[in-house]
């Protein structure tokens, strides 16, 4: 049976989300920024030989992909489609290596763990509905540091969602948090 791969438009201008109809990772997400860190993965190292693709993220069931150039996205969609089902079709692997045991930073202290229980049931499940993912750093000084991933890194609207959304949310739920704050991978 053929694996079904549909496009899904992010609020990313930059990146494409595809969904597809097999599981590709048991849990979690990975991130890959740029062609040298995709020694691992096989599908991605395929996805950066397409024109135009400078970043890739495999998520349980779909693939973000961004685009380094406006002008090439309708060309790298339909070059991304193909590879995908040519690669998911020939049941090749996605992954080689080994899943971390936790995408999160340091879980060692009550607050951390709060944290942490909520972006995995509420947060990272929404944001991944979007081409994205959302991942613990730290917690220090009453401030929460979070990694943005997928159509989340550089999405014009990510601040906002950062700010507005999760900050507000967690707040709420965690008094020991003051801030949240985007850092860099």
């Amino acid at each position: 049976m053929s694996v079904t791969v549909s496009l899904e438009f992010t609020p990313n201008p930059d990146t494409l989300k595809y969904a597809v109809s097999i599981p590709l990772l048991e849990r979690g997400a990975l991130d890959f920024v740029d062609p040298s860190t995709a020694g691992d993965s096989p599908l991605a190292q395929k996805l950066f030989g397409v024109t135009g693709v400078k970043a890739v993220m495999i998520g349980r069931d779909f693939v973000t992909i961004t685009i380094a150039d406006q002008d090439l996205m309708m060309e790298a969609n339909t070059a991304v489609i193909e590879t995908l089902k040519q690669h998911l079709d020939a049941g090749e692997p996605v992954f080689t290596g080994e899943l971390p045991a936790s995408e999160h930073g340091a879980v060692d202290d009550e607050v951390s763990r709060k944290v942490v229980e909520i972006l995995d049931a509420q947060i990272r499940p929404a944001v991944a509905m979007d081409g994205g993912d959302i991942v613990f750093d730290r917690f220090d000084a009453g401030i929460v540091y979070l990694q943005l991933k997928g159509s989340c890194s550089g999405c014009p609207s990510s601040m906002a969602t950062l700010k507005h959304g999760i900050e507000q949310r967690l707040r709420m739920l965690v008094p020991e948090v003051a801030e949240v704050q985007a850092v860099a991978m």
